[in-house]
């Protein structure tokens, strides 16, 4: 039977696709909307991977890459490192640079020696080679600058200038490094000289946070897992804790991957919303499609055909549309990464290799075929289950039973979640934004049917245009039952982004300027402090108060173990793991800081003089299960200090505070040389001043503006913002393709509507203005839903993920609001016109 049956199911599949499938634009458009958006994010994140893959040992320097921090290597550590391969080395230190104006700027001092790089080349400008740049002119040593420090310092090449007391003269202007994206951000402009130069000026010597990396190239025949297995090994052969880090090619740039990695699972999950958003619009196409087709259904029916010949026929034209609607979506996905490198790539900050790569278009296909499937074998479901009489009387099965068809659509929806969270970077996240998703659409398909029968109920109070379009609005075919949920799962989408960029950099252009310091000063001795206080205070030339000035003692350390236990990393949460494998900053208190921000325990008397005690923030604690009375060890200036957790403290890293993780009592390291750290709050123009002022009295003091940092994080967010909100328009795309399908399968019945609404008397002004209410009323609705669904969303990311302050931003919520009304408004308009053009009498004769 099923022999015959499908051959006669083909024949006729194909006889109805030959007649062109104008009714299929919009299910062609969502599906390839949404099939693109995924393909473009999957290939342009597979180009920067691939990118930085082929740029591994020049973007890392070599093949291994070694890292210690406040000391230099040893000299058994450089014969491990030279007997491995060939070896350079670099020296970084944070240093005031002075121009002979008088005018300063904090820089990244660098020095090299070695065959130094490795790697690459250095790109500069102004001279030949990296030899001739580095070469002193004299006694003064030749540096190769970045151009902000020129435009900053007003210098030129050939200008001599001051880095703390050494003086140096450019020779070159730094273009790029081929180590630069390894190495991460930067406090202000690089000067790049030689070693000898920053050892000479005292740069590298105990109580400076200074760190030095040594970059290996391995022979060929050595296989890079050998190499450093040999190598931590020869490192830990004394026994001793390791306080170096290591890096190899293959990993190059860890937290630039990172970064593609989530930046992949952000557009692809854009992507996916709006082919969730757009399966409204196939389902309303397919629905229309199987609508305009009854008479046809009835027929085969009546004559003797099963339903699964109908539900065949038009399953074979729905698969072959899908497939042409997910092959124009991979096109447009696969062609969209190759335009934009052809554009761009040589502005792009990360080595990127556009080309065709399959795995990411092979999964956006699956993701657009199994939403076609998912959305539109519900619709066959109804006609198949529907009699033929019914279908003779224009009706179809409002709600089919139980079928296959239905089995159908819900495993492919199952699988659609479950592709989403296997391909995703964080499964849990990925779950998490599905789950979220779904609960938005189910909220907004409850609203859209509450509003057809709100309409219902207030439809009896009114007269004339309004009762008209209350009356559509409530009606079986109503745009706020196909369209509501589209448009306001799109602008939920859109406003979450919108919200999001806003309260960040709200926070960073106007939160944080006014609650974060304005200015830090490092690299001074606790005998200078009183000094200092007073060189700040006269500079200022106002009183230094708590809420304007802290001055404590600094050291760096590294917690080595936990109730007497040594650190196990894999029993760390991850996202804390930051806090126990490196060095943190820490600090000596005696009485409670301002903003001490304590949340459990009680902070320790001025006096205290017993065993060690300490406070810690809230994210060292929870990342490894800290009690109140847990001992923790750690290692800092040559010994291990054994404390006990006295306070539990919220630390805001974007407030005037004492902003360390780990805070010991005074007695804890009584008679220690400790260095000491301030934080001021200043106006720019006391920032000048006090900048310039140090100049003569502190040159070895460090002077990081704050404001700055703010101002470049503000403008880089502000770029990559807009860049997001781009791609998440398409999901708004989406929503307004549902409507305008909405609005083309209601095209003929609304055109009967308005030759009755004709004859019966009713102006061309009323028939305009009803539909205008009728879509009006539905993008209104849509765009409130989606706001207040993207503002929920928005909120526990700015508050958790990002901790900071919320903040609404009525502006953009209230133009994402009107633009759906509007555009919903101006769809309705569009209907009204193209039913309002044709004669009444063409009009019915036809129905």
């Amino acid at each position: 039977m099923a022999s015959r049956v499908l051959p006669l199911a083909l024949r006729l599949a194909g006889r109805e696709l030959r007649g062109g499938a104008r009714g299929f634009r919009v299910f062609l458009a969502c599906l390839a909307l949404g099939v693109a958006a995924i393909a473009a994010a999957g290939s342009t994140a597979q180009a920067f991977r691939t990118g930085l893959a082929a740029q591994a040992r020049q973007i890392l320097g070599g093949d291994l890459s070694i890292t210690v921090n406040l000391r230099p290597f040893s000299a058994s550590e450089r014969a491990i490192f030279a007997g491995l391969g060939a070896v350079d080395y670099a020296a970084s230190v944070n240093a005031m640079a002075q121009a002979p104006s008088g005018d300063r700027r904090l820089v990244e001092l660098r020095g090299v020696a070695g065959p130094f790089p490795l790697v690459g080349q250095v790109e500069l400008s102004g001279a030949p080679n990296l030899a001739r740049a580095l070469a002193p002119v004299g006694d003064v040593a030749g540096a190769a600058v970045e151009k902000p420090l020129l435009d900053r310092l007003n210098l030129k090449v050939g200008d001599r200038f001051l880095v703390g007391n050494t003086p140096v003269v450019i020779r070159a202007i730094l273009v790029s490094e081929p180590d630069q994206l390894s190495r991460g951000f930067a406090l202000g402009p690089r000067v790049l000289v030689r070693m000898a130069t920053i050892e000479n000026a005292g740069f590298l010597t105990a109580g400076i946070p200074f760190g030095e990396t040594a970059r290996i190239a391995i022979p060929p025949s050595v296989p890079l897992g050998q190499a450093k297995a040999r190598l931590k090994a020869a490192l830990t052969a004394d026994g001793s804790p390791p306080d170096w880090r290591i890096e190899d090619r293959s990993n190059a740039a860890p937290g630039l991957a990172r970064l593609i990695d989530q930046l992949e699972f952000f557009l692809g999950f854009i992507g996916l919303a709006s082919l969730v958003a757009g399966g409204l619009g196939v389902q309303v196409a397919v629905s229309a499609h199987l609508e305009a087709r009854k008479t046809s259904i009835a027929i085969l029916k009546a004559m003797g055909a099963e339903g699964a010949l109908a539900r065949d026929v038009y399953l074979i034209q729905i698969g072959v549309l899908a497939l042409a609607g997910v092959g124009l979506g991979l096109m447009v996905g696969a062609a969209a990464p190759l335009i934009m490198g052809a554009l761009i790539q040589n502005s792009l900050p990360v080595p990127a290799l556009f080309a065709l790569y399959p795995q990411p278009l092979l999964r956006a296909g699956a993701f657009g075929l199994l939403a076609a499937a998912a959305f539109s074998l519900g619709p066959l479901a109804r006609a198949r289950a529907t009699p033929p009489a019914a279908l003779f009387r224009r009706q179809m099965s409002a709600r089919p039973a139980f079928s296959l068809e239905l089995v159908g659509a819900i495993i492919a929806a199952g699988l659609l979640a479950l592709l989403a969270i296997a391909t995703a970077p964080t499964p849990a996240a990925a779950a998490v934004m599905i789950g979220g998703v779904i609960l938005a659409f189910g909220l907004l398909w409850a609203l859209g049917l509450g509003a057809a029968w709100g309409a219902g109920r207030l439809r009896g109070l009114t007269r004339g245009a309004a009762r008209l379009g209350l009356a559509n609005l409530a009606g079986p075919g109503s745009a706020a039952r196909n369209a509501a949920p589209a448009i306001g799962l799109g602008v939920a989408l859109l406003s979450a982004v919108v919200l999001i960029q806003s309260s960040l950099l709200t926070q960073v252009a106007q939160v944080a300027p006014r609650t974060a310091p304005s200015l830090i000063f490092t690299g001074l001795s606790e005998d200078q402090g009183p000094r200092f206080q007073a060189e700040v205070g006269q500079a200022f030339g106002r009183p230094l108060t708590r809420e304007t000035w802290l001055m404590a003692p600094f050291f760096t350390g590294r917690i080595t173990a936990i109730r007497g236990q040594p650190i196990a990393k894999t029993r760390i949460d991850p996202g804390k793991r930051w806090a126990y494998d490196r060095d943190l900053g820490m600090s000596v208190l005696g009485p409670a800081p301002i903003n001490a921000g304590v949340i459990k325990g009680r902070w320790w008397a001025a006096d205290y003089a017993g065993p060690p005690l300490a406070a810690i923030s809230a994210d060292v604690a929870e990342g490894a299960n800290l009690k109140l009375g847990d001992l923790i060890t750690i290692a800092t200036l040559g010994r291990d200090i054994d404390a006990r957790v006295a306070v539990i403290r919220r630390v805001d890293l974007a407030g005037f505070g004492a902003g360390f993780p780990v805070v010991l009592d005074p007695a804890a390291l009584a008679g220690a040389d400790l260095k000491i750290i301030a934080i001021a709050k200043a106006s720019p123009a006391e920032e000048r001043r006090v900048t310039l002022a140090l100049g003569r009295d502190f040159p070895q003091v460090n002077v990081i503006s704050v404001r700055e940092a703010l101002a470049s994080a503000a403008d880089l967010f502000a770029r990559l913002a807009l860049a997001i909100r781009a791609a998440a328009a398409v999901a708004a795309l989406a929503g307004l393709l549902v409507l305008t399908g909405a609005i083309a399968a209601r095209a003929q019945a609304r055109a009967r509507e308005a030759a009755v609404l004709k004859v019966l008397g009713a102006s061309r002004a009323q028939i305009l203005t009803a539909y205008a209410l009728e879509y009006g009323a539905v993008g209104l609705i849509a765009g409130i839903a989606g706001v207040a669904l993207g503002a929920a969303a928005a909120w526990p990311i700015v508050t958790g993920v990002f901790e900071a302050s919320w903040s609404l931003d009525w502006r953009g919520a209230g133009a994402l609001i009107v633009s759906a009304a509007v555009l919903a408004t101006a769809g309705g308009g569009a209907a009204a016109f193209w039913a309002l053009r044709r004669r009444p009498a063409s009009v019915l004769r036809e129905g």
